[in-house]
């Protein structure tokens, strides 16, 4: 790898944490040591966006796992909060529980019709051979 290229990877990995903390372009080329422009035409670029896009999903990812992380704490809390003796939390809680079941049983059924279309796909696609 040329000296010239290293400094480019280095820049670009500093636009693309840049981008992930702060607000606006401008401030993430700022941020980064770069001109607004240089930015642009990168994110202009299929290969950085595609870096960009990866950066991004990794960050959920991790927020997705720490929301996982509390699921039980926040189940805790709604079981509480059922008999709280406040009945506008006592409710918000019911409603919430209720509304999270639902959603479950909703995923789960999808998840169930997404196979069993996906099943009569590949039988289909087997016919067709």
């Amino acid at each position: 790898m040329s000296g010239q290229s290293g400094k480019r990877e280095r820049l670009e990995d500093r636009a693309l944490a840049a981008l992930l903390s702060e607000p606006t372009i401008v401030q993430a080329a700022t941020t980064a040591g770069i001109s607004e422009s240089t930015l642009a035409r990168w994110l202009a670029d299929p290969s950085f966006r595609a870096r960009h896009r990866e950066a991004r999903r990794q960050v959920v990812e991790q927020a997705i796992s720490a929301l996982q992380r509390a699921t039980e704490d926040a189940v805790t809390t709604l079981t509480r909060n059922l008999r709280c003796g406040v009945p506008a939390s006592e409710i918000a809680a019911a409603k919430a529980v209720l509304d999270f079941a639902v959603k479950g049983v909703e995923l789960v059924d999808l998840a169930e019709r997404v196979e069993q279309l996906e099943q009569a796909a590949a039988v289909k696609k087997g016919e067709r051979r």
